[in-house]
């Protein structure tokens, strides 16, 4: 079995996977980097969003063997005590309900925040769409992401 090497979160990592693996089951199964959610398998529901290059990328569809060469960015990377601007903004809005896609929602955030610093709210509508919440907080998401947004400026 191949052996590659993965910047994550500013760390290096050899694994051991077939070519065809999923970046999120290495980051949930082999390094234990489990804020990484398995929602859907097929890139539609967000849960599993991380950084690649600074970019919001859903995990599951990318390939181990795609990645060599690239920093690669989880919700436990953002920071180490959960004092990033855009999880500040989560807390203070007390957007989860049941929380399950707040980390994908976040790292999508974020990503988009750093491109966008004063996004309009149909901006943001449009940038987090790609993120599914089973218990509908969409206004409350969109609340943080503004409160957010003024946290980063």
């Amino acid at each position: 079995m191949p052996v590659y090497q993965l910047e994550i979160n500013d760390q290096t990592f050899n694994v051991e996977a077939d070519r065809d693996t999923p970046l999120m089951w290495v980051l949930r199964d082999q390094l234990n980097l489990v804020g990484t959610k398995y929602g859907c398998g097929i890139g539609q529901c967000g849960s599993c969003t991380v950084h690649i290059d600074g970019i919001a990328t859903k995990s599951c569809l990318l390939q181990v063997s795609q990645l060599q060469g690239m920093k690669i960015t989880t919700i436990e990377g953002l920071s180490k005590e959960g004092l990033h601007p855009v999880q500040e903004a989560w807390k203070e809005i007390d957007v989860p309900q049941c929380g399950y896609c707040q980390t994908g929602q976040i790292m999508t955030a974020t990503s988009f925040l750093k491109n966008n610093p004063k996004p309009t709210d149909s901006e943001i509508r449009n940038a987090m769409q790609t993120n599914i919440c089973r218990c509908a907080a969409y206004n409350s998401i969109e609340k943080a992401v503004k409160v957010a947004a003024k946290k980063l400026s």
